[in-house]
């Protein structure tokens, strides 16, 4: 039976690591993480930039690139996403007491692909196939952050200190940002890969959902990462 290929392998080990930081890694971190020389990760990198399945920031630093993020979302059929999160979606609107959402990246675009209303009485509208900023709410946020900036419309608009804290604390938040009544929070939804594929959140009036600080509740965080970890476990993610 033939032996696997030395450098393929590698080069999955870097991807893996990368994918696995959830934000950029320099390449001796890489190097050291991998088990490599820093001149032998440096050549995968090289490779794997230009195929674009890597980025490279200014600082030098690598994310997954466009063309890796491509492939994983081309692969999870967007009616399989709803169908693995509408459990938990319907159990954090019954906790938060808020509407659920889930959003994908439809080419370029932040696309509500779930809703679940607010369990109220209220009259509300269902926001399946509407097209989201990628700056002005949290799951455009968390699309934004976890994706290379130029694979989302908006997101160059979204400040550049704020993605690496969305990276760093696993969450997003908006308090009237894009509509002046409304506080959001948002978490990333990663596929089998490790790729964030989907970010899941809360929608609700802006005082029930943030503080006067302008900080998300922290009962409400809870819910919403615990929620799109579940559906991550659901879609195959073991990290």
């Amino acid at each position: 039976m033939p032996g696997t290929v030395q450098s393929i392998e590698r080069a999955a080990a870097i991807l893996q690591v990368v994918a696995g930081s959830g934000g950029t890694l320099g390449v001796t971190d890489i190097a050291a993480a991998v088990g490599l020389p820093k001149t032998t990760a440096h050549s995968l990198l090289r490779t794997l930039l230009a195929v674009g399945f890597v980025e490279q920031d200014r600082e030098g630093r690598y994310a997954l690139g466009a063309g890796l993020l491509r492939l994983g979302s081309n692969h999870l059929d967007v009616n399989e996403l709803r169908s693995r999160a509408s459990n938990w979606a319907d159990a954090l609107a019954s906790r938060s007491g808020q509407a659920v959402r889930l959003a994908a990246l439809v080419e370029d675009r932040v696309v509500v692909v779930h809703h679940v209303f607010r369990p109220d009485d209220s009259v509300q509208v269902l926001d399946v196939g509407t097209t989201l900023p990628a700056d002005r709410t949290a799951l455009g946020r968390v699309l934004a952050a976890f994706a290379p900036h130029r694979s989302t419309r908006g997101a160059q608009d979204v400040a550049r200190a704020e993605l690496p804290a969305v990276r760093s604390q696993g969450y997003a938040v908006e308090c009237g940002g894009f509509e002046a009544a409304t506080g959001g929070v948002a978490a990333p939804v990663r596929g089998s890969t490790g790729l964030v594929v989907a970010a899941m959140g809360i929608a609700g009036p802006v005082d029930e959902v943030c503080d006067r600080r302008g900080a998300a509740r922290p009962r409400l965080v809870g819910m919403v990462t615990e929620a799109a970890h579940a559906v991550s476990r659901e879609l195959g993610w073991r990290g």
